[in-house]
């Protein structure tokens, strides 16, 4: 295979370029989501290079109410320069003050009359992990707080605060509080970026591809060539119309996190995170809770949810990591009957889309029905067999526990076939969530209890526990893979 040849200067500057281009649009759409969302102060103005704000002005979002974000940007060609007090301290090429530095006397600046601001340093460039402050950077925030204040003044962070301070040209509670503030969003990988862009396109409404993003990137260029360096509200608008980008309705966004950090946790409108609290060293392995938390309280928390987004909020986008059960949950907490437009964003082959409750479809699909006898009570045990089929598992766990239930019911595609592809998107989705809810209704008109399993998509789960209403109450179950293989998450009351 042949090699990219090595990045002259001309190629280095334009693609920075692209990058803060990036960043500004990242702004742009923020402002148009939390307007459109009624978000508690939204960002008003997106600022490019602007003037009077110190050198922390690469982007800058204006709002209402302080705090404003201002936004260093710093984009590196390979990784032979990451993030640690060195490159920090270091000099500018012709002698001048340190990035540190420069940051600091800006924040002095913007907070001389008692003022807040949010800093930001980003880059494509990751942490040094070896670095004694930088190796304590939160990833869920980007701080360098609260472990940066660990430590006496002998310790190895100590000795560290008192260099950093120096450099800074300030106390070490003064470099305190500003490592408060300062958030250092990193890496921020060209390709992960994009990827992550396109994301936050989806739930402001706009089309997500590749071209869409660009030509938005572009349009920020064109508009910083042509000397408008702070971008308002009805430009941003004219552009999505001019650049035919819209696609549906801006969102508010609640984000989930129980495996890893959702990249859109920092403009969720809401984040609930319990990766801490679930039991597991990687993604692979985060099934339940970790005691002593329970489903109870993660079932507590979604359900509080709605009341944590703005007022008014009609369409709400889920994003983050999650499995099955909590995602049929948050289905059900914002459930069609509350008139709520509920999307996920699902990510498959043909890349992340979004799945909207609202997204229409001409007919339900009927689903592929088998029926298993099990004969140990009047309840019933229900399989949702849509990606992959855990009728075996279902039915060992069943008898090895004794639940009381009549018998099992395994739904499938109508194709009868479980396979990762056999719901292609949202309209294909919507249906079968009806299909399945309808054959379930019928089936279990007389029974007080069902006992649920899934194995579908992410999507399908928050499409079908959306559309969860006039059916028995309902155990839903989360697919563990140790122990007894399933375990009971969430009661919910249908």
């Amino acid at each position: 295979m042949a090699h990219l040849p090595a990045a002259g200067p001309t190629s280095v500057r334009t693609t920075g370029d692209y990058y803060q281009w990036l960043v500004a649009w990242e702004g742009c759409l923020t402002l148009l989501r939390e307007n459109a969302t009624r978000s508690h102060n939204p960002v008003r103005t997106v600022g490019v290079e602007l003037d009077g704000v110190g050198n922390l002005d690469d982007v800058v979002l204006l709002r209402d109410a302080p705090p404003n974000t201002y936004k260093q940007v710093k984009y590196a060609v390979d990784s032979a320069t990451p993030v640690n007090e060195g490159y920090l301290t270091k000099p500018s090429a012709k002698g001048g003050p340190s990035i540190l530095k420069k940051i600091a006397r800006t924040w002095k600046g913007l907070t001389a009359d008692d003022g807040s601001a949010d800093l930001r340093l980003v880059t494509n460039r990751a942490a040094d992990p070896e670095d004694d402050l930088m190796a304590g950077r939160d990833a869920r925030t980007g701080l360098l707080m609260p472990k940066a204040a660990v430590g006496g003044s002998n310790s190895l962070r100590g000795k560290a605060r008192a260099r950093w301070a120096q450099e800074a040209g300030m106390t070490e509670a003064e470099l305190i509080d500003l490592l408060s503030v300062l958030r250092f969003d990193l890496p921020l990988d060209m390709v992960w970026y994009q990827e992550n862009l396109r994301l936050l396109m989806a739930v402001t409404g706009l089309r997500h591809d590749q071209r869409a993003l660009e030509e938005g990137a572009d349009w920020v260029a064109r508009m910083v060539r042509e000397g408008s360096r702070e971008l308002t509200m009805a430009m941003i608008e004219a552009a999505v119309t001019e650049l035919d980008l819209k696609a549906g309705p801006a969102r508010a966004v609640l984000s989930i996190a129980t495996l890893k950090p959702d990249p859109l946790a920092s403009d969720a409108d809401h984040a609930i995170d319990w990766i801490d609290r679930f039991d597991g060293d990687s993604d692979y392995t985060k099934r339940r809770p970790l005691p002593p938390h329970t489903w109870a309280q993660l079932q507590a928390d979604i359900e509080a949810a709605p009341g944590r987004l703005p007022a008014g909020t009609t369409a709400v986008s889920v994003t983050g990591s999650i499995r099955l059960a909590p995602a049929f949950l948050v289905g059900t907490t914002f459930r069609m009957v509350t008139g709520t437009d509920l999307a996920a964003l699902q990510r498959g082959r043909a890349g992340s889309q979004l799945w909207s409750t609202n997204d229409p479809f001409i007919a339900a699909q009927t689903p592929g029905v088998t029926e298993y006898e099990i004969g140990q009570g009047d309840e019933i045990a229900v399989a949702i067999a849509v990606a992959t089929d855990p009728t075996e598992d279902v039915l060992e766990y069943l008898r090895e526990q004794n639940l009381p239930v009549s018998k099992l019911i395994v739904l499938t595609p109508p194709s009868g076939t479980a396979n990762d592809g056999s719901v292609p998107d949202s309209t294909a989705a919507n249906a079968l969530a009806v299909g399945i809810r309808d054959h379930l209704r019928r089936s279990t008109r007389r029974v007080r209890r069902m006992h649920l399993f899934l194995a579908c998509p992410m999507g399908l789960a928050v499409l079908l526990g959306n559309r969860w209403n006039r059916l028995c109450q309902t155990i839903v179950y989360e697919d563990i893979k140790i122990d007894d293989g399933y375990e009971a998450a969430f009661t919910i009351e249908a």
